[in-house]
């Protein structure tokens, strides 16, 4: 029978790494053919059969090493969720929302009064309303709609109306939010008689600025970590509710990928090309852009509880499965858009 040596050269970090372990076997992640004997100083072994290595024991091992290197502990970041004026707590996440949505606006003034611009000054306006209605109202009902109910473990939200109303009690769709935003932006268009896909075009490249905000108050609140992380990942962080191991601090990774690049890309690819004359051409590069995003970092990305399940019997995660649409989407944009000759601008086109 082929043995494996255990040998964790953990030094004046032992008591730690026994606490780590109690944690895990008060979580239930231990099994009894686990030896106590795996935590023994470094000039003992412990030597045990190769098949009885499970995933809770990598767990512990990474546990170990990891503890060793000295983790960033998120409380120690001394972040808040909110501040405090006393009768109320205005929330972190609520600022961002409302960051994203008025840099957003203020960004959409400057776009319209660039040559090319498909609609006025009144309907920047109407967008800033709808847009945030169609936000708010399609990220909740995305919630319900993907994350509860069914084999989630979360009573439907759709059977208990009132609670979707609930707002303080979190729960918010990224998927379900760009639905309700490109609601909210065809209703805009057709009430004011504008080109739908040039409204999404000029909409889609003020959007990352809310994804980088929302992203970095997700991480402010220390919600929606990552999966648990190795050794070598020294920027890992232990989590208040995550566990006793460090895990990727997920949320800036999209704030980074769906929000800070995406920025770069949308702003230069405005600003510096001519793609606002090609209908389509912007929302198709957004749209696949923020799907590549997401894809990539739910690999890093620990999923909801309630669908842990459903991506270990899938092999992706819910988030995944919602962005392979969207690539090919966004794909059939910026074909159609490069096919079609580009608008005429009252300039010399490029060649």
């Amino acid at each position: 029978m082929t043995c494996i040596p255990l040998h964790l050269e953990i030094g004046g970090a032992q008591g730690k790494v026994e606490g780590h372990v109690n944690g895990l076997a008060e979580a239930g992640l231990l099994g009894s053919a686990f030896p106590q004997a795996a935590f023994l100083p470094s000039k003992h072994y412990a030597r045990r059969p190769a098949e009885h290595y499970r995933e809770a024991d990598r767990l512990l091992i990474l546990s170990a090493a990891a503890i060793a290197s000295e983790p960033i502990y998120w409380v120690d970041l001394g972040l808040k969720n909110g501040i405090n004026l006393g009768f109320f707590t205005l929330r972190y996440y609520s600022l961002a929302y409302l960051a994203g949505i008025v840099l957003g606006y203020w960004h959409l003034t400057r776009m319209i009064k660039a040559p090319g611009a498909p609609m006025a000054q009144r309907h920047a306006d109407d967008l800033f309303f709808y847009c945030t209605i169609g936000i708010i109202l399609g990220g909740r009902l995305g919630y319900a709609t993907f994350y509860t109910g069914g084999s989630t473990g979360i009573p439907s939200l759709w059977l208990h109306p009132k609670e979707l109303f609930a707002l303080w009690h979190g729960g918010m769709s990224f998927h379900g939010g760009l639905i309700g935003t490109t609601v909210a932006m065809a209703w805009v268009a057709w009430r004011g008689g504008l080109s739908f896909i040039r409204v999404t075009d000029y909409v889609s490249v003020c959007v990352p600025f809310g994804m980088m905000f929302g992203r970095l108050a997700n991480f402010v609140n220390g919600e929606l970590w990552g999966r648990v992380a190795g050794p070598d990942v020294r920027w890992a962080m232990v989590f208040p509710d995550g566990g006793p191991l460090p895990r990727h601090p997920s949320q800036l990774y999209e704030a980074a990928l769906e929000g800070a690049l995406m920025i770069v890309i949308m702003l230069l690819v405005f600003w510096r090309t001519r793609a606002r004359y090609r209908p389509g051409l912007l929302t198709g590069i957004f749209v696949t852009g923020i799907a590549i995003a997401r894809f990539c970092v739910e690999f890093f990305r620990e999923p909801d509880q309630q669908l842990q399940s459903f991506a270990m019997r899938t092999g992706l995660s819910m988030g995944q499965w919602l962005t392979i649409p969207m690539m090919a989407l966004g794909l059939i944009l910026i074909a159609l858009a490069l096919a079609r000759r580009p608008l005429a601008s009252g300039r010399p086109l490029p060649a």
